[in-house]
């Protein structure tokens, strides 16, 4: 809205004057038009000296740009270091996550880390957590988990009736032998228990459930951005560090995978993602050829009499080819997650930053260059093939414009959709009363029937970008349709305010940091309005147009260098001095804080939760201030 209001103001000052006193669109012959393209860029006509306004404008609106999108930088890495400056304690503010840890043929992992770090950091090191292999575990306690809950449905039924209940002990509880539904389920209960016992003492027992990967403590913040901004070894490849996620932001799945599997994997899932973007259509168009009167008699042929029905052939023909693209985009966000599980990442904020990327260069590449610079250079195709020579200068690069309507109509329906479903949300008692009534069974059902969930950062931020770009690419084009992209943004800025504040809850807490990617894809919608601009005006017979607009991408790249120089530095490390200071401080406050005590539990996995094998011997004073390092190595 700080962008594409003032644009707004200035566009229908300036711009829509000059193009609505053009008069082009009325002396083409068989164009189709109405009032809204007279205030188009369409309606002025080749060669005009009115161009170079539009020229000027993009300018003032670049300018604009930068400016805002300076101060907004500024603002959000300012208020993360002040959010860094002023947090409470967290455990991921002492701790690193080490990967690649090298096998050592004399040491287990554990013992191999221990080593390391008490030689390397002997003044900071406090203690460190290795990664387990516990997938497999964590399956068994979540189907134990949901075993129970079906436990306690049919212990309240037996409760509220006197009648013992019954299920079945197949798919669904539906098919299979009839028998005592709790009986059933506690033995079933009690056998997923012993197997848990079992694959507990497997995975702490078994040196090939230990990831070569590790949470490692420090006694200081100093020290722990010391390890995780610095090279811990000479060869680059081993005991590779970074800043621990904090614990609620670890996505424990992924820590199992080698990291040398890492690359293989971002190398597959970036080749499956330039199939999805750019031959997604193929597949579409296979089913939706299905979805038709022809694909489905040849397909079903039984079907033959009920297909031709007037009704149900209607409801093929209008409503199923587009229902079957619709399903694919509605499944697209959670395919785009998936790959990006595929890909490794180790914290759910970094799934989420690397989703919304996939997500908005979709967007872009599919839904904005496919629908509009493609459309356009078919429909021109078609102007070339059915008119005369000299008509066609006259129609060329006028489809952009005139196709803009159209496209922002549609484009808005799917905004406004979104924007509904949000609005449904601000009705919680509604929601959870009709969860209540078709899902509920125990209290456990309820509890998760009221959890509001959170910010779908993958899904929402990619699209509100999205309708920024449509903002910058018809400013100076099609400025008429700037309102309603304001409009957008003001619903969009209520809903989702109150949705922040109000509603949902927070998975976890990155700081800001998101900033730099945003600020980065708003920069992209920049220098392509400029681009197309700048083709648009070399089909209008422009002297030296395109050498006018030649510096606006070259000052948009400019900008963005500056503004990563400036600014990215605070949203990925961590200023020594500052972590000195809270140090400083918390000695100074907390004296006898046990920081051992406070790290101890906070980086193990899920399923381990309070147990005592993760009880870690406390160094004595003796041990800690010995020089001399304990080693099993024999060399």
């Amino acid at each position: 809205m700080k962008v594409i209001g003032p644009l707004a103001v200035l566009a229908f000052l300036v711009l829509v004057p000059v193009n609505w006193t053009g008069e082009t669109l009325e002396g083409v012959k068989n164009l189709a038009y109405n009032d809204i393209d007279k205030l188009s860029i369409s309606n002025v006509p080749d060669g005009s000296k009115r161009f170079w306004v539009h020229i000027v404008m993009s300018y003032v609106f670049a300018l604009w740009t930068f400016y805002v999108l300076y101060v907004e930088y500024k603002e959000v890495a300012a208020m993360r270091l002040r959010y860094l400056a002023s947090e409470n304690r967290r455990p991921d503010q002492f701790t690193v996550l080490v990967r690649n840890v090298p096998p050592d043929p004399d040491e287990t992992v554990s013992e191999h880390i221990e080593h390391f770090f008490r030689v390397n950091h002997p003044d900071s090191y406090l203690s460190h957590q290795v990664v387990y292999n516990a997938n497999k575990l964590a399956k068994l306690v979540q189907k134990k988990k949901s075993l129970q809950n079906w436990y306690t449905y049919y212990l309240n039924k037996y409760e509220r009736t006197s009648k013992r209940p019954t299920t079945r002990t197949g798919f669904g509880g539906v098919v299979g032998t009839k028998v005592d539904a709790i009986d059933y389920y506690s033995s079933e209960i009690q056998k997923l228990s012993e197997a848990e016992a079992l694959g507990r003492e497997k995975v702490l027992s078994d040196p090939k459930a230990i990831v070569r990967a590790a949470f490692v403590s420090f006694k200081s913040r100093w020290a722990a951005a010391v390890c995780a901004q610095t090279q811990l070894s000479h060869n680059p490849t081993i005991w590779l560090t970074e800043w621990a996620p904090e614990p609620r932001d670890v996505y424990w799945r992924n820590l199992a995978i080698p990291y040398f599997d890492l690359t293989i994997r971002r190398l597959l899932m970036a080749i499956a993602l330039f199939f999805l973007i750019f031959f997604f259509m193929i597949p579409i168009a296979f089913v939706q050829s299905l979805a038709n009167i022809e694909g489905i008699e040849k397909v079903f042929p039984f079907l033959t009499p009920l297909i031709e029905t007037k009704s149900v052939r209607s409801f093929i023909q209008g409503f199923l080819p587009g229902i079957v693209l619709k399903i694919f985009l509605i499944l697209l966000p959670t395919i785009l997650m998936m790959m990006s599980k595929v890909e490794g990442f180790s914290s759910r904020s970094s799934l989420d930053r690397r989703s919304a990327g996939k997500y908005h260069l979709f967007l872009l590449v599919n839904v904005f260059l496919g629908s509009i610079i493609t459309g356009t250079a078919f429909q021109q195709l078609k102007t070339f093939l059915h008119q005369p020579p000299t008509e066609i200068p006259k129609t060329v690069g006028e489809s952009i414009p005139m196709k803009a309507t159209f496209f922002i109509t549609y484009t808005m329906v799917d905004g406004w959709a979104g924007i509904a479903a949000e609005i449904l949300r601000l009705v919680p008692l509604v929601i959870f009363h009709l969860k209540n009534m078709f899902l509920v069974k125990t209290e456990q059902d309820r509890e998760e029937a009221m959890d509001p969930g959170c910010l779908n950062f993958a899904t929402y931020e990619p699209k509100i970008q999205f309708y920024f770009l449509l903002g910058l690419v018809y400013s100076a084009v099609t400025p008429v349709l700037l309102p309603f992209v304001i409009i957008f943004f003001a619903f969009s800025y209520v809903v989702f305010r109150h949705q922040v504040i109000n509603v949902y809850d927070q998975r976890y807490e990155s700081g800001g940091s998101f900033w730099p990617d945003v600020h980065r894809r708003l920069l992209i919608g920049l220098l392509i309005s400029q681009f197309l601009l700048m083709g648009l005006l070399s089909t209008k017979n422009i002297e030296k147009s395109t050498i006018a607009l030649l510096p606006l991408p070259i000052l948009t790249i400019w900008f963005h260098v500056y503004c990563k120089g400036r600014f990215q530095s605070a949203f990925v490390r961590f200023s020594l001095q500052d972590a000195m200071t809270k140090d400083t401080l918390e000695r100074a406050t907390e004296p006898n804080l046990n920081l051992r005590a406070y790290l101890k539990d906070a980086y193990v996995h899920p399923v381990f939760k309070g147990r005592s094998h993760f009880d870690s011997p406390l160094l004595v004073p003796d041990e800690e201030n010995n020089t001399l390092v304990l080693t099993r190595r024999s060399s």
